[in-house]
């Protein structure tokens, strides 16, 4: 978590009190009340199936009513001696939806998931709210995380199905995870190709680039500066590999520091948020070969922030000149182009 972000969006109605709570992982397919029947053998079934009606029972933090729930492995079922308040579930920022897959711009500062020290307003729980609201048989699966602090496209699966095609297959079926970075100083080189060893600390959980490849994981980052300011430098960001913390991590390792970022580095924090968004996300559906493109803007407090001193101009790829011809100029080659095929006929 990063220590300057506010989250003065975050609000304490329907947070779930972890000390009044029972956490539970599914290890195979069942139902939501046999696995409960399974898990608290010493209550009656009316009394978990009380429990379940009265909202005390969430699946991966969202709260779950239905008896005959479908559970995967890996959900999370969580039982509260209190009642789960449901989320009102206005301005979700939808901004792709099909059969398959569900795809969000996540705010700054929302968790995708539930984590060990909260489980309550998650992006997965928000867009879970949603799908029951329409269909109460509905549910999603996890499919990729974002860091809390950075916003950007977040998709979800529909089926179980897709879930497991798409994470079994992420490396190979993604052709791009784009993102754009605030970072400070100003003077970081036009382009940069970054290949680190990334471990993580036992004890803060803090990621580190190390040089022993037993501890660390491979992760590929290249970027290309778009524009800076007198203080930031805005960067286009594309990554091979999804570890966490990786842009940040990589970075801050060449003394570049996202702004907002106290956790790997001391930059400034003019957002109050972490100067860091996922843009594009491309990837195709292994199971239909379907082909997906999604994109979400430039925040505006990112443009606000670059135009707010000494914006250079902004620098677009480079791409192969293509010259062309007045009229006399093409009379011209075409003459000396004739006048040479006369020269090898003789």
């Amino acid at each position: 978590m990063n220590k300057n972000d506010q989250k003065a969006h975050r609000s304490k109605k329907g947070l779930i009190d972890l000390k009044k709570t029972k956490v539970f992982l599914v290890h195979h397919e069942t139902t939501l009340l046999d696995f409960l029947k399974e898990k608290i053998p010493g209550q009656s079934q009316k009394n978990i199936t009380r429990i379940i009606a009265n909202h005390q029972v969430a699946v991966g933090g969202a709260p779950v009513s239905l008896f005959l729930y479908k559970l995967y492995p890996d959900d999370e079922v969580i039982v509260s001696y209190n009642r789960i308040a449901k989320h009102q579930r206005k301005d979700l920022p939808i901004i792709y939806e099909d059969e398959d897959i569900i795809a969000i711009n996540k705010p700054s500062g929302l968790l995708s998931v539930a984590s060990d020290l909260e489980k309550g307003r998650t992006a997965y729980r928000l867009i879970s709210d949603y799908m029951t609201q329409k269909d109460r048989n509905s549910r999603i699966f996890v499919v990729h995380r974002l860091d809390e602090d950075t916003s950007g496209v977040l998709i979800f699966a529909k089926k179980w199905e897709v879930r497991e095609a798409l994470q079994n297959h992420w490396q190979d079926i993604v052709k791009k995870r784009g993102y754009y970075a605030i970072v400070e100083p100003n003077d970081i080189p036009e382009r940069g190709h970054l290949e680190d060893y990334l471990g993580i600390d036992e004890v803060t959980f803090n990621v580190y680039v190390t040089k022993n490849r037993k501890k660390g994981k491979l992760c590929i980052t290249d970027y290309r500066k778009i524009t800076s300011n007198k203080k930031y430098a805005l960067l286009d960001v594309n990554i091979s590999t999804g570890r966490k913390n990786q842009i940040r991590v990589q970075l801050g390792n060449q003394g570049y520091f996202i702004v907002g970022d106290d956790r790997y580095g001391d930059p400034s924090n003019p957002l109050k948020r972490l100067g860091l968004h996922a843009y594009e996300l491309d990837f195709t559906n292994p199971l239909n070969g379907k082909e997906y493109r999604l994109n979400c803007p430039i925040p505006p407090s990112f443009k606000k922030l670059m135009a707010s001193s000494g914006l250079e101009p902004l620098k677009p790829e480079k791409e192969k000149k293509k010259h062309h011809l007045g009229k006399n100029q093409a009379k011209k080659q075409k003459r000396k182009s004739n006048g040479s095929r006369r020269d090898k006929r003789k």
